[in-house]
């Protein structure tokens, strides 16, 4: 991992937390080219009653249209789910930056088989959120994994 590798995923997180302190899901995503930030999002599912509204899609969306997304890096505290990680693929986004996968072991494999370069940073404050939340709200998280 890079430098901005680590300040972008930082940014994620702080994605995250604010959606964990708007009573939402604390999965934040950022969308960036050249080390600069493109977009940033958070899961705001609750808050908006959007079943589509993940952390990733929510900073697609800021982002708009794009001409290509070949020369960007998506940075996303949660390992994506499978909608998450099949727009990324349809977009054509080469890297992802997973914050972790120890809540949630998304389709990292999915990923790597259609040459998207999966980078796990196992990364402390990312794990502690979620592990945070899943205790305190465990069925907004079942709700959102749809078990």
């Amino acid at each position: 991992m890079t430098d901005d590798d680590r300040r972008l995923l930082r940014r994620a997180y702080e994605e995250a937390l604010v959606g964990f302190e708007e009573g939402g899901c604390p999965i934040g995503s950022v969308l960036a080219r050249d080390g600069e930030i493109v977009a940033a999002g958070r899961n705001q599912r609750v808050q908006k009653g959007d079943p589509i509204a993940h952390g990733e899609m929510d900073a697609l969306r800021r982002a708009g249209r794009q001409r290509s997304y070949r020369d960007t890096v998506l940075y996303t505290s949660l390992s994506p789910c499978m909608m998450c990680a099949g727009t990324i693929v349809q977009f054509g986004i080469p890297r992802v930056v997973i914050g972790e996968n120890r809540n949630f072991g998304g389709n990292e494999d999915f990923l790597r088989e259609r040459g998207v370069e999966v980078v796990l940073a196992d990364d402390p404050d990312c794990i502690a959120l979620m592990e945070r939340f899943i205790a305190e709200k465990p069925e907004l998280w079942s709700e959102d994994i749809a078990e």
